[in-house]
């Protein structure tokens, strides 16, 4: 929940005015207000738009929701799903997650599905126990041919706005974790097929050792993708 229409149209006019690499696929996930003016910014260029969230129902009495087809409208490509801080404050539980992924995928919408554990699950040692369980359960019914059109972004809630990062070694311990957990539920072309990102306090200062890591295939930008500078060196890595 940042930046106004103004302040977000400047943030994305900075990114635009600085030379991408092309072989890094670059997604901004904006808030619903901003959705309508990124998507105009942003067509014709490199960079794909996301949404933060939607829900599963293309219409209904869901007062203050957002709709797939609402999404599709305006040209959005991605969309976050089951981000730790829905989980959290917004009462967003493995069922839920699982039908909104199932409806992004039903309406050509790749969604970023999020998982991750809290300090207290990492220090009991119930982490790994907790991120197949999420994994599992947000893939339910899923085809593997659909399986392969998402993303999945681990994302250690302790390391979220909190300046705490994990090592790239505790990041790669997990996202080799979910794609083992990917290759039990489906098969070992399509887990190598599915992108494991890592977010959770990425700065341009860690990116590089979390790239070099074989299992982390992105990252999941939070607070440094809030300047232009900082978004750009990521994505430059």
């Amino acid at each position: 929940m940042n930046n106004t229409i103004k302040q977000g149209e400047a943030l994305v006019r900075d990114i635009l005015d600085k030379d991408l690499r092309n072989d890094v696929e670059v997604v901004i996930c904006v808030p619903f207000t901003f959705l309508d003016r990124a998507s105009e910014l942003v067509t014709g260029t490199k960079i794909k738009l996301g949404a933060q969230n939607m829900h599963w129902e293309e219409k209904g009495a869901y007062t203050g929701e957002i709709s797939p087809i609402m999404l599709n409208e305006l040209n959005v490509d991605y969309v976050i799903i089951g981000h730790s801080e829905r989980r959290q404050y917004f009462n967003e539980t493995d069922e839920t997650v699982n039908k909104k992924v199932k409806s992004a995928l039903n309406h050509n919408l790749t969604p970023i599905v999020c998982v991750g554990e809290s300090l207290e699950e990492r220090e009991n040692g119930e982490y790994k126990k907790l991120i197949e369980s999420q994994v599992t359960k947000a893939f339910e019914g899923i085809s593997k041919e659909d399986a392969v059109k998402t993303v999945i972004a681990y994302e250690p809630i302790w390391a979220i706005g909190t300046g705490r990062t994990a090592t790239s070694e505790q990041a790669e311990e997990i996202c080799s974790l979910i794609r083992s957990i990917l290759g039990k539920l489906y098969d070992g072309d399509t887990k190598d097929l599915i992108r494991v990102l890592y977010g959770g306090s990425v700065k341009p200062d860690n990116i590089i050792e979390l790239m070099l890591m074989e299992n982390i295939d992105g990252a999941l930008v939070g607070g440094a993708s809030l300047k232009a500078n900082d978004f750009v060196q990521l994505v430059n890595y």
